[in-house]
């Protein structure tokens, strides 16, 4: 049986950068925080715990701290964020992803000069949720294409369109279809990290070919979701699994490929645990 492990499997860029900044930042003898969970990877988070590092989860948390260093997760944060954390006399390290960082810049940009800003993304995601927090004026998110066919612009102005990173590519290009098809004056910037799109293409081509499917990533991570749903759609048997104890494999004989591939958020040590005992046992 071959099994076949997506190259653009585990972190990127982004996830990699963040991680790396924080265990930097262990070292220094401060109390470190990190605003939100750092990535959405359980057992990552549960090792920089063991370390010291706590987790903030909410501004309240945040305005009850005095001293130590607050480190501002690969999804970004809105704007007041930074704010407080001067405020506070707390220092801050950035870790949000460059690209995440773009689409903050484009927001605020486009808002002050009186656009209408439209996130294509997953509300309540915390990096939709940053993202907001850069528009001078409210912002809409928009998921699904019933939203998209019911939106309805309530005064003459432009439309600046961002998008999630991690949002299906696919998915994206519908939901703007169907906005341009209202006629509005729109200016669309397609912000879906190249790493994305790369990892869904790759994942759907292996998912097409293989018989099994096993896809590694946090039960919170939206981009590993979006992998898992795309690869149902052209493999039957298809797992989502957070570490190698949640995989129940029961193969037939009759398998002879299976894929595997991981979100972005995913560390290699358990890509290659979970590699390897499919490798054995299998």
């Amino acid at each position: 049986m071959e099994v076949r492990l997506a190259k653009s499997a585990g972190f990127c860029f982004g996830v990699k950068r963040a991680v790396e900044k924080v265990y930097e930042q262990t070292g220094s003898g401060k109390q470190i925080y990190t605003y939100g969970p750092i990535i959405h990877n359980e057992e990552v988070v549960k090792d920089l715990e063991k370390r010291g590092v706590k987790v903030i989860n909410s501004e309240e948390e945040l305005k009850e701290l005095k001293e130590g260093t607050v480190v501002i997760r690969s999804h970004g944060v809105p704007k007041r964020i930074y704010t407080l954390i001067e405020e506070q006399g707390l220092e801050c390290v950035d870790a949000t992803c460059p690209f995440v960082k773009r689409i903050h810049n484009i927001v605020e940009k486009q808002s002050s000069e009186g656009a209408k800003i439209v996130i294509i993304g997953n509300a309540g995601h915390p990096e939709v949720e940053g993202i907001m927090g850069w528009s001078k004026t409210p912002a809409e998110v928009i998921e699904s294409a019933e939203e998209a066919e019911k939106f309805v612009l309530k005064e003459e102005r432009k439309i600046c369109l961002v998008s999630q990173t991690t949002f299906n590519y696919n998915k994206f290009q519908e939901l703007v279809e169907i906005f341009q098809k209202k006629g509005y004056n729109m200016c669309v910037v397609n912000t879906i990290c190249n790493a994305t799109e790369e990892r869904q293409t790759e994942a759907r081509e292996i998912a097409r070919d293989a018989d099994a499917m096993i896809i590694i990533g946090g039960t919170h991570s939206s981009n590993t979701r979006k992998l898992y749903e795309i690869c149902c759609k052209e493999c039957e048997r298809t797992y989502f699994i957070q570490t190698l104890d949640d995989l129940q494999l029961d193969l037939p004989n009759s398998v002879r490929l299976v894929g595997i591939t991981a979100g972005a958020s995913t560390p290699n040590n358990i890509i290659e645990e979970v590699q390897n005992y499919v490798r054995i046992n299998f």
